[in-house]
């Protein structure tokens, strides 16, 4: 058994301001016990076309040092949220993780891009400044396989699936969902994804600032394989905390055995 803190911060405009808050609540879960910490997506930079490219840093950049040196000091794995990274003329969405010496491990760049318009509601297009990903991403840890998503991608289930067949018992996802998609749509999800792939899902997002670029829903939350909540966030910032116990995960996966009775000669 293990434990896992999602930091559900708040946001900023200023860079440096956003890393201290990142470090406060990232310090404060590595002393409650910590093993593994997330941050949410595009922690560091508002969530909107217009920032991207100027918050945007390459992977040897201030933010992934940063993330690398806390990882180091804290001895902990360090899920870093999602960046807008730069690589060459391209930006990508994508969260760096840091193993317990400070070094990269996994860099999932978001493979979905958030293209939505709904009508009365809300309209972002990521792709007009974002490059799209191609990789999964699951990262070794002494506990088990980690899969790491960014936000839209949990909207494909055979994404998911595909990575819990590659071997990941917990999947971790930084996002960052408004209040037209957040109500509507985010603790069903959460748990259908947790359920399906009877794993321990952790969806990592900010906390809401009214009066920010892009108004987000919060409610972070952990699902266990059985699709319940064991730890819920609301609306501010805080940090939630999970004991992810694999002797469940293996029972539930025994006792209703879902991948095994998959029809692969049909599907």
């Amino acid at each position: 058994m293990f434990k896992i803190a999602l930091c559900q911060m708040g946001s900023s405009f200023d860079k440096e301001e956003s890393r201290a808050r990142a470090e406060r609540l990232i310090r404060e879960a590595a002393e409650n016990g910590a093993q593994i910490v997330s941050l949410p997506e595009m922690w560091n930079c508002p969530y909107s076309n217009d920032y991207f490219r100027e918050y945007g840093e390459t992977s040897e950049g201030e933010t992934v040092r940063f993330l690398s040196s806390l990882a180091r000091q804290l001895n902990i794995y360090l899920v870093g949220g999602s960046i807008p990274e730069l690589d060459g003329d391209k930006i990508y969405n994508t969260a760096f993780c840091l193993d317990r010496e400070g070094g990269i491990i996994g860099k999932h760049r978001k493979v979905h891009l958030f293209d939505i318009d709904v009508e009365g509601g809300i309209r972002f297009m990521e792709s007009d400044t974002l490059t799209a990903g191609n990789e999964m991403t699951i990262i070794d840890t002494e506990f088990c396989k980690v899969g790491v998503a960014i936000c839209y991608d949990v909207r494909f289930p055979e994404w998911l699936r595909k990575m819990t067949l590659a071997g990941a018992q917990l999947i971790i996802l930084p996002a960052a969902f408004n209040m037209t998609t957040g109500p509507a749509h985010w603790d069903l999800t959460m748990r259908a994804r947790a359920l399906d792939n009877q794993v321990y899902f952790a969806a990592n997002g900010p906390a809401r600032d009214e009066d920010g670029a892009y108004v987000a829903y919060g409610n972070s939350c952990i699902v266990d394989p059985w699709g319940k909540f064991i730890a819920h966030a609301q609306e501010k910032e805080e940090i939630i905390y999970g004991d992810i116990d694999l002797k469940y995960l293996n029972d539930i996966r025994q006792q209703l055995p879902l991948l095994k009775h998959r029809r692969e000669e049909l599907y």
